[in-house]
């Protein structure tokens, strides 16, 4: 008996995986069309050498690929590294206090500077921890959104910009802020933090889960960092945008004593982000993403990503009761929707139900359980229509 849900082709399911997440159909297969033997090389990517003129081609397309598409000017450096969102966390630090800038700029002020931090969700709140444990001394912006009744903060809604506790701009070193808060379904609008930021301080934004899906203006940004695995491609490669100004040095050796190769993105940009052996297949097959995202078009991929979350978000407004969404509208993610049900006994069954229907990785984070469905950029419209169909009928049959 057929499925009454719309189903994806190839005997595949609707993978609403937080990440590792669903690709684009066409990329899968010609990945899979070349595996054996690449453009007629004779060989697979997965056993070709990095020192290769075939790779240097491949990762030099990718590179040239992303630039375009996003519109990244000249003067910025696009790196393909490893160490997922969490090394993104220490490397930014790292990186930043070992640059000339931010080093003049402490000079003259006589002390350490201090750095902002927007905690909007679990992974800012980890970035915080992090740079804490190396010895910073960093600036609480925002820390979620303080009950009135109880004082304790939730991550469900951001504090208006007049509540920001922003330092001054002569003792801040960066500001570090995560967009899209896959864990708790938190998206912060485009260019909230960059409006309210002194431009002499470089903003260093983590895109990790809505890379690609909307425009944005790069120049506004000292660094951008995005783990590939949501939108972009597999896991193991972690693409940093960085202002090449904050790549200067001075030549003192102590500026990289406390600063791992690994994690230097000088170190990265002098060796074309090939200092080492990269994750070669990851960084081919983000290639083939940035070439259909090309093709798409960063317009066409916000207004779908707006057209999949609506559908979404409106099933969940018609019935709060019900589909219970705890974020606030304003800054509800278009690519991590959040919701529980009124028990935790019906959300199993829901989950449950849906993977009999294909419509798998629904689970919400073990931190906060629930259901979250995630809409990233290789999700068709019909995986949202589907899943809002589901959602329906098991309204309709669980309500009372």
């Amino acid at each position: 008996m057929s499925d009454p849900y719309p189903q994806p082709p190839h005997g595949r399911v609707w993978n609403f995986s937080a990440g590792p997440s669903v690709l684009p159909l066409s990329v899968l297969e010609e990945v899979q069309n070349d595996l054996l033997n690449y453009k007629g090389h004779g060989m697979s990517v997965l056993e070709m050498s990095h020192r290769s003129k075939v790779y240097g081609d491949i990762i030099a397309d990718a590179e040239a690929t992303l630039r375009r598409t996003l519109n990244v000017p000249d003067n910025y450096s696009i790196l393909f590294l490893q160490g997922g969102g969490t090394g993104g966390f220490a490397a930014a630090y790292l990186n930043l206090f070992a640059s000339k800038i931010v080093r003049d700029k402490q000079r003259k002020l006589g002390r350490q500077l201090s750095c902002d931090y927007l905690v909007t969700g679990s992974w800012s709140a980890s970035g915080l921890k992090e740079v804490k444990r190396l010895g910073a001394k960093p600036n609480v912006v925002v820390n979620g959104i303080v009950s009135t009744e109880s004082g304790e903060s939730s991550y469900t809604s951001v504090p208006p910009v007049g509540e920001w506790n922003l330092g001054s701009p002569e003792e801040t070193a960066f500001v570090y802020y995560c967009e899209n808060e896959t864990v708790h379904g938190v998206e912060l609008p485009q260019n909230m933090v960059v409006d309210a930021v002194d431009p002499s301080i470089p903003v260093i934004c983590d895109m990790s889960s809505n890379m690609l899906s909307r425009p944005v203006d790069v120049k506004r940004f000292g660094a951008i960092i995005a783990g590939a695995q949501k939108n972009m491609g597999p896991a193991g490669v972690t693409i940093a945008i960085v202002r090449k100004d904050l790549l200067e040095r001075d030549d003192d050796p102590e500026v990289t004593r406390n600063l791992p190769s690994v994690l230097d993105w000088c170190y990265f940009d002098s060796a074309g982000s090939m200092p080492h052996t990269p994750p070669t297949f990851t960084i081919y097959v983000c290639g083939l993403v940035f070439k259909w995202a090309e093709k798409q078009g960063i317009e066409a991929l916000e207004r779908l990503r707006e057209a999949r979350s609506k559908l979404v978000y409106d099933e969940i407004d018609a019935h709060p009761e019900f589909f219970i969404g705890r974020v606030d509208k304003k800054y509800r993610s278009g690519m991590n929707l959040v919701f529980n049900l009124p028990t935790p006994e019906l959300e199993a069954q829901f989950i449950s139900e849906a993977a009999k229907h294909n419509m798998l990785q629904l689970k919400g984070h073990r931190k906060l359980g629930g259901i979250r469905i995630s809409l990233y950029n290789a999700m068709p419209i019909e995986g949202a229509k589907a899943f809002v169909a589901f959602m329906k009928e098991f309204y309709a049959k669980n309500r009372e």
